[in-house]
């Protein structure tokens, strides 16, 4: 599997999440970066890191139905956590509603959105686009 960085405005990527009822209306935010998953020449998934100064924020991950349950997410999110190291990040945040256990598989551990950095708590995803309800995790890069 490989990540292609993608536009921000592609079709693709706002019908993937869009599907899997992932926000959208922020693709275009500043310090945005999204990357379409590949393996063999095919689309299977999407996703993207928001900076925030030393910090990013993992952005909308979602596989297409075809590649799920294969243990591709995994792949995926590590290729995000590679992209975010080559930025320079610290650490990464999430926001999640139905995936916290897979996230904690992978190290994250949810914190308080109290003791979460003022740039992550700023962006739109956790200011007003994911549930307040939606555990903030993190991981040390």
């Amino acid at each position: 599997m490989i990540a292609i960085p993608i536009a921000a405005s592609a079709p693709e990527l706002r019908a993937a999440l869009d599907g899997a009822a992932l926000p959208s209306d922020d693709l275009a935010e500043p310090g945005c970066t999204f990357f379409r998953f590949d393996d063999e020449g095919e689309a299977i998934g999407f996703g993207g890191i928001e900076s925030c100064g030393d910090d990013v924020l993992l952005r909308s991950i979602v596989m297409l139905p075809a590649a799920r349950g294969k243990g591709l997410g995994r792949r995926a999110t590590s290729l995000l956590l590679e992209e975010s190291r080559k930025a320079g990040a610290r650490r990464a945040f999430l926001l999640t509603t139905d995936a916290k256990a897979f996230f904690e598989a992978l190290g994250f551990r949810a914190i308080e959105r109290a003791d979460a950095p003022a740039d992550i708590l700023a962006t739109r995803q956790a200011a007003s686009l994911c549930p307040s309800t939606a555990p903030l995790m993190a991981l040390t890069l």
